[in-house]
C-alpha cells in the first residue's frame, strides 16, 4: 500500500471534518463543507493533493454510487403519485429556466454549447438538500412540501434522460449528432435490464436478503457490473449506475439496501466534491465574476419566480407558491455532474467548472438560509407576491364550513388531534379543524366536519380568524415558534380563551406557559402518567390488563385504517 496516499487521504478527511463541522454550525448543507475543503486542500492554499489519479478514481466511484443511490430511491411508480401540479411545475420550470438561462449565458458571451450546458445545469435543484431542509422544518407532509418533492422527482427523471443522452456522445461530438443506432442500442439495453429486473431480481433478492452482508455485497456488485456493461456499450458509467439503482428500486429490499449503502456513498462522494473544489481556478473566477453573480442571482431569484408563476397559473395561493419556489433556488449535484461530464467529453471548456462550483456555493448557502427563514420572509414579501396569485377560489383553499360561529378551533388533525376530535364530538361542541395537509381536509370535508386548509405558521391566516368569541384554541403542532405565534395572536384578541398547545421539551413548555398558554400537552410524560394510572386501577390483574390490551389493539387498528403511524421523529 502506498502510505503517501493514506497520509494524504487522512489530511483531506481531517480538513473535510473540520470545515463541514463549521458549515453545520452555520446551518449550511454538508456539500458546502466538502467544496470549501477542496478549495483549502487545493493548490491555491495548502496544496496537499498530489495523488490526483487515485483520488479522481475515488471521486468517480462516488458519483456512480450517488447516481445508484438516487436510482434506488426513484421507484418509477412515483410518476403516478407526484400529481398534475408536480408534473406541470417540474417540466415547466425546467423549460423556462433553461430557456432564460440560455439567453443569459449567451448575453454573457458564452459559446452556444457552453450556454446550453449551463442553462440545463441551472434548471436542476438539489433533491438531497431540499429533503433534508424540509425534514428539519417538519414540512415534508405539508402541501408545498409534497409539491416540492414531486417536482424535484420530475427533475431527477428528466436529468436521468439527459445523462443517458449525453453519455452516448463521444468526445467533441455535437448534441445534434446523436445517432439513431445509439438510441436503439440504449433502448435495447434498458429493455433487457428491466426484463432482468422483473424476472431475475425478485427471486434472486429474496434468496440473498436472508444475509444482510451478502445483500450489501450483491448490491455493490450489481451497481458496478451494470455500470461497466453500459460503459462498454459507449454509455457512461454514471448512466449505468443510475439505471442499476432504478432496477433495484422495484424490489422490496430497496430501502434496506439504501440504508446500508449510504455511508459508503457518502465517503466516496466527499472525495468527488473535495476534488471539484480543489480544481477551482481563481483566475477563472475573477475573469467570470460578473457571470457568476448574474447566474447566481438568476437561480436564487429567477427560479423561485418561475415556480411561483406556474403554481399561480394552476390556481395555488401565493404562500404555497412562495414556499415551493424557494426549494428550487439552488443548483443540484446533478448540475455539477452534468457539467463535469460535458467537460470530460470535450463539449465545454474545463474552466466552466470553476464558474459552476462558485455558483453552487453561492446558491447552496443562499437557498438554505431562505428556506430555513421562509416563514419570516413571507410576511415581509407577501404584499409584492399578489401578482403570482389568481383571483377567486384557490385550489389549496379547501374546506367545508356551515358559516356559523365556533367555540373551539383545533389546529392539526394528527395523532393527538384524532383523540381530541373524539372528545369534542362527545361534548357536542361547535368546532373548526384547521390542518396543513390537503388530504386530511378533503377527508374531513367528506365526513361533514367544519374544516379548512391552512398553516398555523401563516400570519395572514391567523389574521383572518376572529378569535374574539372563541372559547378554546388547541394546537397539536409540536413546534415552539409556531405555538408562540398562535398564542400571541389569540391573546391579542381574547384574553379569556383557553389555549392548549403541544411541546416535547420542558424548557419550551415553560416558555409557552410564560407566553400565555393555559395548558401544555407533553405526550411523552402523559404516556407514563397514563400507564401509572392503569397500574393503580388494575393492580396486578392479568384479566384487567388483557382488557386494556384488547381495547388498545382495537384503537390501533382503527388508527391504522385512518392512515396514522407513530412518528419516527418529532414531526407535526
Amino acid at each position: 500500500m502506498d502510505t503517501e496516499i493514506f497520509i494524504e487521504l487522512s489530511r483531506i478527511m481531517f480538513i473535510a471534518v473540520t470545515v463541514t463541522g463549521l458549515a453545520r454550525l452555520l446551518n449550511q448543507p454538508a456539500i458546502i463543507g466538502y467544496l470549501v475543503s477542496g478549495i483549502l486542500a487545493g493548490p491555491f492554499f495548502l496544496n496537499i493533493i498530489s495523488s490526483t489519479e487515485t483520488l479522481s478514481a475515488f471521486s468517480q466511484i462516488g458519483v456512480a454510487l450517488l447516481l445508484f443511490f438516487v436510482g434506488l430511491n426513484l421507484n418509477p411508480k412515483v410518476i403516478r403519485e407526484v400529481g398534475k401540479v408536480s408534473l406541470i411545475t417540474g417540466i415547466g420550470q425546467i423549460i423556462f429556466t433553461a430557456a432564460v438561462g440560455f439567453v443569459i449565458a449567451k448575453a454573457l458571451g458564452f459559446p452556444d454549447m457552453t450556454s446550453l450546458y449551463l442553462s440545463i445545469a441551472l434548471a436542476f435543484s438539489s433533491t438531497i438538500i431540499i429533503m433534508k431542509l424540509l425534514s428539519d422544518k417538519k414540512d415534508l407532509e405539508s402541501l408545498y412540501g409534497r409539491i416540492s418533492i414531486g417536482f424535484l422527482i420530475v427533475q431527477d427523471l428528466v436529468a436521468i434522460m439527459i445523462l443517458l443522452a449525453i453519455s452516448s456522445l463521444g468526445s467533441g461530438a455535437d448534441l445534434a449528432s446523436l445517432a439513431i443506432g445509439t438510441v436503439i442500442r440504449g433502448v435495447i439495453c434498458i429493455a433487457m435490464l428491466f426484463v432482468l429486473t422483473f424476472y431475475l431480481l425478485p427471486p434472486l433478492t429474496r434468496a440473498i436478503a436472508k444475509s444482510q452482508e451478502f445483500l450489501l455485497m450483491f448490491s455493490i456488485t450489481w451497481c458496478l457490473v451494470i455500470a461497466s456493461v453500459f460503459y462498454r456499450l459507449d454509455f457512461s458509467i454514471e448512466a449505468g449506475a443510475l439505471l442499476a439503482g432504478v432496477a433495484l428500486s422495484l424490489t422490496p429490499y430497496h430501502l434496506e439496501i439504501s440504508s446500508r449503502m449510504k455511508p459508503l456513498r457518502d465517503f466516496f462522494l466527499i472525495l468527488f466534491f473535495v476534488m471539484l473544489g480543489s480544481q477551482m481556478v481563481f483566475s477563472d473566477i475573477l475573469a467570470n465574476i460578473l457571470s457568476i453573480v448574474l447566474l447566481s442571482l438568476f437561480v436564487l431569484v429567477g427560479n423561485p419566480i418561475i415556480a411561483m408563476a406556474l403554481m399561480g397559473l394552476l390556481g395555488y395561493t401565493k404562500r404555497n407558491g412562495f414556499l415551493a419556489g424557494l426549494t428550487v433556488a439552488q443548483i443540484s449535484e446533478f448540475s455539477l455532474i452534468l457539467l463535469a461530464m460535458g467537460a470530460s467529453l470535450g463539449h465545454i471548456p474545463k474552466d466552466i467548472m470553476s464558474v459552476a462550483t462558485a455558483v453552487g456555493l453561492i446558491t447552496f448557502a443562499g437557498s438554505t438560509y431562505m428556506i430555513i427563514h421562509s416563514n419570516s420572509l413571507y410576511p415581509l414579501l407577501s404584499r409584492y407576491l399578489s401578482v403570482f396569485e389568481r383571483r377567486g377560489r384557490k385550489v389549496d383553499e379547501q374546506g367545508y364550513a356551515r358559516g356559523r360561529d365556533h367555540e373551539i378551533i383545533l389546529f392539526g388533525y394528527n395523532r393527538i388531534g384524532f383523540d381530541v376530535l373524539e372528545a369534542l364530538k362527545k361534548a357536542k361542541r361547535r368546532f373548526l379543524i384547521i390542518d396543513y395537509d390537503p388530504g386530511v381536509i378533503a377527508t374531513l370535508s367528506r365526513e361533514g366536519y367544519d374544516c379548512r386548509y391552512g398553516d398555523a405558521n401563516d400570519s395572514e391566516l391567523l389574521n383572518e380568524i376572529n378569535f374574539s368569541n372563541i372559547r378554546m384554541v388547541i394546537s397539536t403542532i409540536p413546534i415552539t415558534d409556531t405555538n408562540m405565534l398562535l398564542i400571541g395572536k389569540v391573546r391579542e384578541a381574547n384574553r379569556g380563551a383557553i389555549i392548549a398547545v403541544v411541546s416535547h421539551q420542558i424548557d419550551d413548555a415553560m416558555s409557552l406557559y410564560e407566553k400565555g398558554a393555559t395548558y401544555v400537552i407533553m405526550p411523552h410524560f402523559l404516556g407514563g402518567k397514563h400507564f401509572s394510572t392503569m397500574i393503580e386501577r388494575n393492580r396486578l390483574s392479568m384479566s384487567c390488563f388483557l382488557k386494556e390490551k384488547a381495547a388498545h389493539m382495537k384503537n390501533l387498528a382503527y388508527r391504522k385504517r385512518a392512515g396514522h403511524e407513530h412518528p419516527a421523529y418529532e414531526g407535526r
